[in-house]
């Protein structure tokens, strides 16, 4: 699943020379705009821009695309054009992220017939780059599908970059068990990516949780017991507790507008109070649909919402348990959210060492190609580290558990790359999947905003 494509805004424009057949620039223009619209991309775009001596052309272009705010301009060459008058109309939209777009002549009675296209763009690529545009270069070549693909990723990921930078990850206690690569930077957070990191306190959520009406808690009990499968009966107290204390994260996250939560785990709802919260985290990842990840991991929350705003889904994260010749073991000793799941949601009642009384899910994940990310930082200097792989199921314990140990969510992920590579660039126990390969929306996202790829 990909993210709303409906919602990206593209602006198209076409370019020729005055010189060449107008009416073979105008229909190559329009033939390469339909097959954008065919991506459900918003348009706005105007008659394609020659180089007229009166520069007529460039301004009303510049007029027409102006009347609206959008995501993407796609810079279309027909065919060769002088640079000038493509500058003229891109330069006034140069904050925006570009495609710069050739598109191909034909094959007439065995001979390539064309208006030079390619002539335009190539005399382009580095001045776009020199003058400090954000664009992708793409061409079309004869008898081929357009790029199609490759501008819808590259949209996803301008789109991205808008809609990330409102967001807010609610952060419950700080540092659960004095980790350090939960950690942030909260001023170049917010210049690099622009997600605000917010904290409530345990306190606050407890009393909110005393003020919870029963027929609200109830309400939500008889949802679950409809939609879980308990594999051990659970007790109906501890289940309207969790419940009490989701509906109170819900009501604090729904007052701030958080988009992520985090809550203090081991050194807060275990520790404090011996409550485990993993149900907690489902409810508000599958009603709420919010990211959802344990143990104050704000630049996990911050993955998870890059991931989303770029693919649609979830973004469940899955924690190291071991490494493989050719494979990486990843599960949860807690929750993944409902929708990364095979089949039915399934829980049980379980004890974990001296942790007791917990509601623990051991669904069956979905199986498939995916794609794994991890976004980190040493200063202001960010950097992701992205891989994809094939997950599938293995047989496998997590030592401590009550006999007979529950089967954890997992996957045995088959790297498209070697393990030892790939674990050489670890920055993190916790990484962020996507279904699919998500890679090339990943680095352009990373491209626009000055994140390393690694």
């Amino acid at each position: 699943m990909k993210a709303n494509q409906s919602k990206v805004n593209v602006a198209f424009v076409g370019f020729g020379e005055i010189n060449s057949p107008q009416q073979l620039i105008k229909d190559k223009c329009s033939i390469a705009l339909e097959e954008i619209k065919t991506l459900g991309f918003s348009i706005v775009t105007t008659n394609h821009v020659t180089d007229d001596p009166a520069g007529v052309d460039v301004k009303r272009a510049i007029a027409d695309l102006g009347q609206s705010d959008f995501d993407l301009l796609i810079v279309c060459l027909a065919g060769w054009i002088p640079s000038h008058a493509v500058i003229s109309v891109t330069n006034a939209f140069k904050d925006k992220p570009m495609i710069l777009w050739g598109l191909a002549g034909d094959i007439e009675n065995g001979r390539v017939v064309t208006a030079a296209p390619q002539a335009g763009t190539t005399a382009l690529r580095k001045v776009f780059q020199d003058l400090g545009y954000k664009f992708i270069y793409v061409y079309n070549i004869i008898g081929k599908p357009s790029p199609l693909d490759r501008i819808k990723n590259y949209a996803l990921a301008a789109l991205a970059v808008k809609s990330v930078e409102n967001t807010k990850v609610g952060m419950m206690g700080f540092r659960d068990m004095k980790l350090y690569n939960t950690l942030y930077e909260g001023l170049s957070l917010k210049s690099k990516i622009g997600t605000e990191v917010e904290f409530f306190e345990t306190l606050e959520m407890l009393r909110i949780s005393e003020t919870v009406s029963e027929t609200e808690v109830e309400k939500v009990l008889q949802k679950i017991k409809q939609e879980w499968n308990f594999e051990k009966p659970a007790d109906d107290n501890f289940l309207k507790k969790g419940i009490s204390y989701y509906l109170a994260v819900k009501s604090i996250a729904e007052e701030n507008g958080f988009d992520a939560i985090s809550l203090k785990d081991v050194d807060g709802m275990k520790k404090l109070l011996s409550f485990p919260p993993a149900m907690i985290f489902m409810l508000l990842a599958d009603e709420l649909n919010l990211c959802t990840i344990p143990e104050n991991d704000a630049m996990g929350a911050v993955t998870q919402l890059i991931v989303k705003h770029l693919t649609g889904q979830c973004a469940a994260y899955l924690e190291f348990y071991e490494f493989f010749e050719k494979s990486v073991l990843l599960g949860v000793p807690d929750f993944v959210p409902a929708e990364v799941v095979d089949g039915k949601v399934k829980v049980t009642p379980a004890a974990f060492g001296n942790i007791s009384g917990g509601l623990l899910n051991i669904s069956t994940l979905k199986t498939g190609r995916l794609t794994m990310a991890r976004l980190s930082n040493t200063g202001s200097s960010y950097t992701m580290h992205i891989c994809t792989g094939e997950g599938r199921l293995k047989s496998w314990e997590e030592a401590g558990w009550d006999y007979p140990a529950p089967q954890l969510p997992s996957l045995d992920i088959f790297l498209d790359v070697p393990v030892d590579e790939f674990a050489q660039k670890i920055s993190g126990q916790h990484y962020i999947i996507a279904y699919g390969d998500h890679a090339q929306t990943l680095r352009d996202f990373c491209y626009l905003k000055d994140i390393n790829v690694v």
